[in-house]
């Protein structure tokens, strides 16, 4: 087996400066569509090809009760600031009983090396220690390929809010979907 070309690394906080070089973006070429009944996204539909964005962030910081998470070329240090950021997961714990995944992003340029999953594992990792019922994120419906990792993570699809972005007009045709990874499931 090749040996890593990440390692991940719990850091405090993430500055404006460390973000700046990333491109988080994702291409939208289909969107997932109802019923929104099952474990996964049963149905997607072509749409015209275009390019989303979540914006920059000035900082990224867990609150007390939660962890960030980074990927970073496998030659830096911890202190090593200027080191390339590959991606990151930032977990907090939720009202719920579960952890919750608050962001998780991988450079486009990094895709399909694994980073996703390994983020994922230590999100997963630190909720089990917490002693957390698992793992619940968001996403939209717009982002399907989001959607197939989740499902390929074991996760379930446990519901849809076809409302939560009524108040973004750019944003207002997207359906919100929650997925979940119960630590007591055999999935």
């Amino acid at each position: 087996m090749p040996p890593a070309r990440f390692t991940i690394e719990l850091l405090p906080r993430l500055e404006r400066q460390q973000l700046v070089h990333c491109d988080f973006s994702f291409d939208v070429e289909a969107v997932a569509v109802p019923p929104f009944d099952g474990d996964d996204i049963a149905a997607v539909v072509p749409v015209a090809p275009y390019r989303k964005d979540y914006g920059d962030a000035d900082e990224l910081a867990p609150d007390a009760d939660g962890a960030l998470f980074v990927a970073r070329p496998t030659v830096s240090t911890a202190a090593d600031t200027t080191s390339p950021l590959l991606g990151y997961v930032l977990v907090s714990r939720d009202w719920t009983g579960f952890a919750l995944i608050d962001d998780l992003a991988v450079d486009r340029s990094q895709r399909g090396l694994g980073i996703g999953q390994a983020l994922m594992d230590a999100a997963r990792d630190w909720a089990r220690a917490a002693g957390l019922a698992g793992l619940r994120l968001e996403t939209q419906s717009t982002n399907v390929a989001a959607c197939r990792f989740y499902a390929r993570l074991g996760m379930r699809l446990g519901g849809a809010d076809r409302l939560l972005y009524a108040g973004f007009p750019d944003l207002a045709h997207e359906t919100a979907l929650f997925w979940y990874l119960r630590f007591g499931d055999k999935a």
